[in-house]
């Protein structure tokens, strides 16, 4: 079943009759507008800066074929720099004050989580495209990146069958990080294996001596790591250095996403083992189409390319999609657009929303990091958000807007 065109349309009235403050998007400039928030300075910039630079590509590429319904894009870049306080101003700029027809922002859970209601109040369409833990359910926002069903759930017992059962699980304290490390432990014993200990660490944390005494202490087979951050980087580096990678191998949910592979050396990386819904080595032609067009684009600034740029450039695409099939900017015959089915077929394969979160479906490849670069070992096609479709149907009840991480967690049988 899905929410009939009608009754989305009803809804869009309704809404514009009860929030003047966005009546008037739609005629207020002949561009479409489309505003994107994501850190570009202090500690995500790792990550915000390369969604930026594809956000651009997409935009650049929609207009030269001619824009959207006969009209340009004009694209907004603001700079939160990895502050909330500056994710919730300009999020409210986006909404009233540019009266944006499409907003793409967010890096960590936290930034998503102080803008979704924002977004929501002013009826704007929302779109993160960041890997996450799962469990957002709102008929306004849709959620591009991968969820740990989708990725850790290979991720895990690929890297014990190889490595062994003990597994030391390391994690940045936030929702990502606490929830993540759930998802692991579960992962973990459903595979007949044993998370020996878990630690979170701060965002601006650098020094993991300690930690690492205490892994060298417990000797796990492995260690899986859910560190998020430029701060956090220091940990592969004082790992390597106390010649722990040579001993006891590391796999991890985030590393690489925000091109941490460059920022170490060869030998301080080699061995770990990734799973996302992208890499820059993913072996299709659209992709080495993507990437050789995005060097031509940047020269020798060009960043490497993983799964938050591509999926930044994809959900751009699939938006855009979206308005042609809607024949409209209108946020409500958008989102019903979206949830018809609509797909892109861009660098990381076929991407499709699922109607019943406002997730998406996707592949999902396993890689393991040898000189700087991911040797992709597995590929898994056309997964879906299963974690969050425990807990999320916005076919049934389309008025959700709400994050039912806990709800997820239970529902999967991990005791919180």
């Amino acid at each position: 079943m899905q929410l009939k065109r009608r009754q989305f349309l009803a809804s869009a009235s309704a809404a514009a009759l009860a929030s003047p403050a966005i009546i008037g998007r739609a005629v207020a400039a002949d561009g479409i507008k489309f505003v994107s928030i994501l850190d570009q300075s202090n500690g995500l910039d790792i990550y915000g800066k390369p969604m930026v630079e594809t956000t651009r590509m997409a935009v650049d590429e929609i207009n030269a074929a001619g824009g959207l319904l006969g009209r340009p894009i004009d694209l907004k870049v603001y700079d939160p720099q990895s502050s909330i306080q500056l994710y919730t101003q300009f999020a409210t700029q986006a909404a009233a004050g540019d009266r944006a027809d499409v907003v793409h922002a967010g890096i960590t859970s936290a930034s998503r989580e102080a803008i979704r209601p924002t977004f929501s109040r002013f009826r704007v369409l929302y779109f993160y495209n960041v890997l996450y833990e799962g469990g957002v359910c709102d008929i306004n926002n849709f959620c591009t990146g991968s969820t740990p069903a989708q990725t850790v759930e290979k991720l895990v017992p690929y890297t014990m069958n190889k490595w062994g059962k003990k597994v030391y699980i390391i994690a940045a304290d936030y929702n990502y990080g606490q929830i993540t490390a759930q998802w692991v432990q579960k992962y973990v014993r459903d595979n007949g294996g044993d998370p020996v200990a878990t630690e979170f660490f701060p965002l601006d944390v650098t020094n993991f001596g300690p930690t690492i005494k205490k892994i060298q202490q417990a000797q796990p087979d492995m260690v899986m790591s859910a560190l998020v951050g430029g701060a956090h980087v220091s940990f592969y580096r004082q790992y390597a250095a106390a010649g722990m990678n040579a001993s006891i191998p590391i796999a991890s949910t985030t590393f690489g996403v925000g091109n941490e592979h460059k920022l170490i050396s060869a030998e301080e990386g080699n061995g770990m083992i990734c799973a996302y819904s992208y890499f820059e080595e993913v072996d299709n032609a659209t992709n080495k189409a993507f990437v050789q067009r995005f060097r031509d684009r940047l020269g020798d600034d060009a960043p490497a390319l993983n799964e938050l740029a591509a999926r930044a450039y994809e959900g751009a695409y699939i938006w855009a999609e979206a308005v042609r099939q809607a024949g409209t900017t209108e946020r409500m015959a958008v989102i019903e657009a979206l949830r018809s089915g609509v797909y892109y077929d861009g660098p990381s394969g076929r991407v499709q929303i699922e109607p019943k979160t406002n997730h998406a479906n996707q592949n999902v490849y396993l890689a393991e990091l040898k000189d700087q670069s991911f040797q992709i070992l597995e590929t898994y096609e056309n997964q879906p958000p299963t974690d969050t479709l425990l807990v999320c149907d916005l076919v049934a009840d389309p008025n959700q807007s709400t994050f039912k991480f806990e709800n997820g967690l239970k529902a999967a049988g991990i005791d919180i």
